[in-house]
């Protein structure tokens, strides 16, 4: 069976466009999914805006979309515990399973992996902002049909967080702070909380979702576009033992190395501008901090689904806008303007 598909994809910096493709048949082993709910993430929009995130530059057209979920609509071959017309939440991963990281139980590290929406490899491996789009059976997860596709999207940033929190390791009675309140910051913020974490303040430059952060739950926010006289006041009190770098920005970098407690703990959890960037390395030494890269996430994915479905957290109140798929353009207008958005989710209509 063939069938026809509108995808929005990227072809150059500011250059998406919504096109009509022709899928043709379903490969073997392979599951064919409806589009239901896709978030627009950071890496989605700076892909929009400069056809490239971080190290991971657009060389070919490029659908967008790793934060999807959707209705099996059709199967080839052998896919156990799926049916059509199960919802599933998709996971974007597809690691090899064969690979030295995998075997070591690190699969978000694998050798081979490759990551809907995503340019790290090339070919690049389109992804899931599409009406209909191609899976392979263990990269969905079922959930209830009574969960909102929206909330079931959002279990990939979930999962992003609750690794990001994982790398810390045990953060039961710490303080940390978060730079950046963005949908990544302020669920970063959640998943401490759900370890246990003590208090957390959250740093940005922007006063609506520093606002948000409070509604959420931040025990702390501190708005440096006012002056950094808070910050420095945080930082004095040597009290931060966690701090969680979202921004992705090599000021916030900074700020997260000068912001820790001396044997405190630091997490690069944003992605940073591709190439060199000046940051105070000195400090990494001479406080003698942790200094731990987070990427992606391995296992946490099936777990952010659980904690979904069970009600643990409520994902949907991130979301302040919802657009139908065919908008996208428009729709990734909104999400770069953080005065009017924290999280904007493509719905199919």
């Amino acid at each position: 069976m063939t069938a026809s598909s509108l995808a929005a994809k990227i072809h150059a910096p500011k250059d998406l466009r919504m096109i009509e493709e022709d899928l043709g048949p379903l490969a073997d082993g392979m599951v064919r999914i409806r589009f239901g709910a896709g978030g627009i993430c950071g890496s989605d929009m700076h892909y929009f805006l400069h056809a490239r995130t971080g190290d991971f530059v657009v060389t070919s057209p490029l659908v967008l979309g790793h934060e999807v979920s959707g209705e099996i609509v059709e199967i080839a071959g052998q896919a156990p515990g799926l049916a059509v017309g199960d919802h599933v939440a998709v996971n974007p991963s597809r690691w090899c399973g064969r690979c030295v990281r995998c075997r070591e139980g690190r699969p978000n590290l694998c050798e081979n992996i490759f990551f809907m929406g995503s340019a790290s490899k090339t070919p690049h491996m389109q992804g899931g902002f599409a009406t209909l789009f191609d899976a392979i059976p263990a990269q969905c997860v079922k959930v209830p049909d009574d969960l909102p596709f929206a909330a079931a999207a959002l279990a990939e940033p979930l999962a992003v967080c609750l690794h990001a929190v994982a790398r810390a390791g045990d953060v039961r009675g710490d303080t940390a702070v978060v730079f950046g309140a963005g949908p990544i910051g302020l669920l970063t913020m959640l998943a401490a909380k759900l370890a246990g974490i003590a208090g957390v303040t959250v740093v940005d430059i922007a006063t609506a979702p520093l606002d948000f952060a409070k509604r959420l739950g931040a025990d702390r926010v501190i708005d440096i576009s006012q002056g950094e006289d808070a910050l420095r006041a945080l930082a004095a009190e040597q009290s931060v033992d966690v701090a969680f770098e979202v921004s992705g920005t090599a000021a916030g970098l900074a700020s997260a190395i000068t912001t820790v407690r001396r044997g405190g703990t630091l997490v690069q959890v944003g992605n940073l501008p591709g190439g060199q960037i000046p940051v105070p390395a000195n400090a990494v030494m001479a406080k003698e901090l942790d200094f731990r890269g987070t990427f992606r996430f391995g296992e946490e994915f099936d777990r952010a689904v659980r904690l979904i479905v069970d009600r643990k957290v409520d994902v949907l109140q991130l979301v302040t806008a919802q657009r139908p798929l065919s908008t996208a353009p428009d729709a990734f207008a909104l999400a770069l303007d953080r005065s009017q958005s924290v999280k904007v989710v493509l719905t199919a209509a």
